[in-house]
């Protein structure tokens, strides 16, 4: 029979080595967020299924894979919305959506305006202001509802 501390011991084990797995899922996404990224790809590389990886990425950082990826992409879509110079269409191609409905949807529920509202408001908005400081003060905030 073994010792009870061996099994508390290979779940620590296990544990950790689903954390590290994790963490390389994230900074695949923060990588490739522009790539044709889902759950199941990312599952594969990190040698889970599909469901362990989401159930314990949400344990791990509050939100699923996938909307962590729609962040990412939010992010990088409101900066290239501020420098101006792509239509929100390019904006969304460049991001990694495959649909502009799906993104002007995501950008209006973690921003709270349009894309396109965005980009006036903010172009606006961070005129003077360093592109340090604006990256700073315009980053999405997921509500937690």
């Amino acid at each position: 029979m073994c010792h009870p501390s061996w099994g508390r011991a290979l779940a620590e084990e296990q544990r950790l080595g689903d954390l590290a797995r994790l963490r390389r899922v994230k900074d695949r996404i923060d990588r490739e967020y522009a790539q044709p990224l889902d759950v199941e790809a990312l599952a594969r590389g990190a040698h889970m299924s599909a469901g362990h990886l989401s159930r314990r990425f949400r344990l791990a950082y509050g939100e699923s894979p996938y909307s962590y990826l729609m962040t990412r992409r939010i992010e990088r879509a409101m900066a290239l919305l501020r420098r101006g110079d792509l239509s929100v269409t390019e904006v969304c191609f460049a991001v990694g959506c495959a649909s502009l409905g799906t993104f002007s949807t995501r950008f209006t529920e973690l921003v709270g305006v349009s894309p396109s509202v965005y980009r006036h408001q903010a172009m606006e908005a961070t005129e003077e202001m360093p592109s340090c400081v604006a990256k700073q003060v315009t980053r999405p905030v997921r509500s937690r509802h």
